[in-house]
């Protein structure tokens, strides 16, 4: 078993990842956008531990994003529905040299954050026809 530890900025929020992906994927919709100010970074890990400061914020009817409760760093975001959680590589010093495996909302992303590369792409069209949204434009 594989283990990644990581904490937020201020270091009052530590974060422990078991067996990790080792790759990232990418959103480019409008919350992720919101959210992060421009391009949604993350991996999933369902096993894991938290301490600290953890808030949750609910940011439409099925999903939830977190930030550190003191320095505010994005954490996660996790749905209603899912024990899983897509974790902000940037928390994880390990996360550096893993690759990026998907991108999706790619007709939405910002004009310099387009992405080279030989990885999976979907557009809003094509991932919505594969997973409808709860939300319906996913905005």
């Amino acid at each position: 078993m594989s283990r990644i530890e990581g904490q937020c900025l201020c270091g009052a929020v530590s974060v422990a990842v078991n067996d990790p992906p080792g790759w990232v994927g990418l959103c480019h919709c409008d919350m992720c956008k919101r959210w992060s100010g421009a391009v949604f970074a993350a991996f999933p890990a369902s096993d894991f531990a938290l301490s600290g400061p953890v808030m949750e914020h609910p940011s439409s009817p099925v999903s939830y994003r977190a930030f550190c409760g003191r320095c505010g760093s994005h954490l996660y975001m996790r749905d209603d529905d899912r024990a899983e959680r897509d974790f902000m590589p940037g928390l994880f010093a390990a996360t550096g040299d893993w690759p990026l495996k998907s991108e999706i909302y790619t007709d939405r992303a910002l004009c310099w954050a387009r992405l080279p590369g030989d990885h999976k792409r979907a557009t809003e069209a094509e991932y919505e026809a594969k997973y409808p949204s709860p939300m319906g434009d996913h905005a």
